[in-house]
Parts: C-alpha cells; sequence; structure tokens
C-alpha cells in the first residue's frame, strides 16, 4: 500500500547543487522544508546497482536512516540509442576526471565521439524518485524525457548533459530552456508528478 508523506520536511539525499535547486522547486508547491544530505554533512553511499530505482533505494535509506529524517533521493541519467543506452546508470561516471572531480564538458564530447557515425540521434533523460522512511519503507517513481542529441551543445541554464539534449517537440536545448519551462517537461518533473499524486499531500 502506497505509503503517504505527511512530514512537512525531508532529506534531499544528494550533495548535487543542479539537482538541489530543481528538486526544492518542484517540492515549493507542497510547503515541504528541504534538507540536503551535503548539508547535514551526511556520507555519500556507494552506488552499487545497475538501475536508477536500485541506486536511487541505496541513497534515500542511508539518508533516511543517517538522519533518522523521511528522505528523497534521485538517481538520473543520459542515455543514447547509438550507444545501446549508455551511459545510462554510469552518466555521472563518464565525467569523472582523474583528480575526482567531474567534467561534463568531456563526457558530452566522449558522448559525441562515440556516437557521431551512427544516423540514430534518439537519447532520453531517466529519472527515478525514491522516498525512504526510517523505518525501511520505500516508494520508488521513474520518469523519463526523449528527445536527441545535438553538437556542439549548447546553452549555460543547464547542468550536467543538458547543452546537448533537445526534447521532443522542442528547439532549444534543456540549458538554453528557462529553468521553468524545464522544470514543466523534464524527465525529474515526470517522476515528480508521479510522487507527487501518489505520496504528497494536496495543499
Amino acid at each position: 500500500m502506497t505509503r503517504a508523506l505527511t512530514e512537512k520536511r525531508l532529506v534531499l539525499a544528494t550533495h548535487n547543487a543542479g539537482k538541489a535547486r530543481e528538486v526544492a522547486a518542484l517540492l515549493a508547491e507542497h510547503a515541504i522544508e528541504v534538507i540536503t544530505a551535503g548539508s547535514l554533512g551526511l556520507p555519500v553511499p556507494e552506488e552499487t546497482e545497475n538501475t536508477f530505482v536500485g541506486n536511487a533505494t541505496i541513497k534515500a535509506l542511508a539518508a533516511a536512516r543517517a538522519s533518522n529524517t523521511v528522505s528523497l533521493a534521485d538517481d538520473s541519467g543520459f542515455s543514447v540509442a547509438a550507444l545501446d543506452g549508455a551511459p545510462g546508470v554510469y552518466t555521472a561516471d563518464w565525467a569523472e576526471q582523474p583528480d575526482g572531480t567531474r567534467d561534463y564538458a568531456a563526457a558530452m564530447a566522449k558522448v559525441e565521439r562515440l556516437a557521431r557515425h551512427s544516423p540514430d540521434r534518439k537519447a532520453w533523460f531517466s529519472c527515478a524518485l525514491v522516498l525512504a522512511w526510517p523505518d525501511g519503507h520505500v516508494e520508488s517513481f521513474l520518469g523519463e524525457s526523449h528527445g536527441v542529441w545535438v553538437w556542439p551543445a549548447r546553452g549555460e541554464k543547464g547542468f550536467g548533459y543538458d547543452p546537448m539534449f533537445v526534447p521532443d517537440g522542442e528547439t532549444q536545448s534543456f540549458a538554453e530552456m528557462d529553468p521553468a519551462r524545464k522544470h514543466a517537461i523534464s524527465h525529474r518533473a515526470a517522476a515528480f508528478r508521479l510522487l507527487s499524486e501518489a505520496c504528497l499531500p494536496r495543499r
């Protein structure tokens, strides 16, 4: 049975500022206070699953148990049809640098280099959102946004692989769009709609 979120605050299990901004914007209308795992100094758990839902569950449960507070985790990634769905769950790994930082410009260039000779430009973003309670109960939701990858990358407003993705029916990349427009049609918004309908209080 689906469990509703009755608390007025939750921990967002992320250290990623871009994700934190997007999720906080989505939660604003529900009057739920958002505290990030990063601000609490919580460690980042190892993501050992091979699905977005699996990795989001690891992060959500770790944050919920460490903070004794209901926690929300996001695991998302960029997939390219010509690369058999890669980078997929390894989206962030493709950006990893030897010094531990992430270079998404280099990651996007890798996608282009590997996929440039294929006529298939289809690509999609996936987002799993998992709510976890300290007692171990979880609710999970998966959303996707389909479109095409483009090169050169375009725009400065997004993060990650946003500059190389144009969603179906649009002419701008995620990184060229006004943030409010992106929030309305993104993979994260699709997952959040499912979560909201199932678990969040109506105002």
